[in-house]
C-alpha cells in the first residue's frame, strides 16, 4: 500500500483531504485582483471571473450535499456576484464548518458514499485552484502530499477516457514530474506559457 493509498484510508470520510484542498485554493486566490477577472485560465472556455464563479458554485454543492445529504441534479443558474473571490471564499468557509461524516449522499438520482463527494470535491478544489494560481501570473503547485493522496482519489472518481466534455482528455506529463505536475496532467492540464 502507497502511503497516498494509506493517507486516502484513513481519512475515511474525506473531510481532512477537501480541508487540505481548501486551504490550498485560498491561498491562491489570495493573488486576485479584479482586473485580473477577464484573464484567460488553462480551462480554455473560461477566463478567471467564470472559473471563480464555478468553484464558488462547487463549494455551494459541496455544501449542500455535506449538510444536507443531497444535491441538485443543477443548480439554478444565479447572477455572477459582484466580487466572486469574496463569495468563493465565504463558501468555502461553509464547507470547512460543515461535516462530511454523512454515510451516503444522493447526487441527482444516485447515492454515492458521504467520504467519496469530499475526495471528488477535494480533487475539484485543489485542481481548479491551480488554475487560478496559472491565471494569475503567480503559479503554485499543488502542495506534494496533496497531490499524492489525490491522484490515489483520481481511479476512483474520474470516468476512463474519452471522458466526454466535462473533463479534458489526458496529457503526457514531464518524465520528471512531481506529483502536482502528474495530477494536473491527467486532468488535461498543462502549465500555461
Amino acid at each position: 500500500m502507497t502511503r497516498s493509498e494509506a493517507g486516502v484510508q484513513a481519512d475515511a470520510c474525506g473531510g481532512r483531504l477537501l480541508d487540505r484542498a481548501i486551504g490550498f485554493a485560498l491561498t491562491t486566490v489570495q493573488a486576485v485582483t479584479p482586473d485580473m477577472l477577464a484573464r484567460r485560465t488553462p480551462c480554455a472556455a473560461w477566463d478567471l471571473g467564470m472559473l471563480l464563479v464555478h468553484l464558488g458554485e462547487s463549494l455551494a454543492a459541496l455544501h449542500e450535499g455535506m449538510s444536507a445529504g443531497r444535491v441538485g441534479r443543477e443548480s439554478e443558474p444565479g447572477t455572477p456576484p459582484d466580487d466572486p473571490v469574496s463569495a468563493l471564499r465565504v463558501r468555502a468557509v461553509r464547507v470547512l464548518r460543515a461535516s462530511a461524516a454523512l454515510d451516503a449522499v444522493a447526487v441527482g438520482d444516485r447515492r454515492l458514499p458521504g467520504g467519496m463527494l469530499a475526495r471528488a470535491g477535494a480533487l475539484e478544489v485543489a485542481v481548479h485552484g491551480w488554475d487560478i494560481a496559472q491565471a494569475t501570473g503567480k503559479p503554485r503547485p499543488i502542495p506534494p502530499l496533496l497531490a499524492e493522496d489525490l491522484l490515489a482519489v483520481c481511479p476512483l472518481v474520474l470516468p476512463e477516457p474519452p471522458r466526454g466534455p466535462l473533463f479534458a482528455a489526458p496529457v503526457e506529463p514531464p518524465p520528471d514530474a512531481f506529483g502536482g505536475e502528474r495530477l494536473v496532467a491527467l486532468l488535461g492540464r498543462r502549465p500555461m506559457a
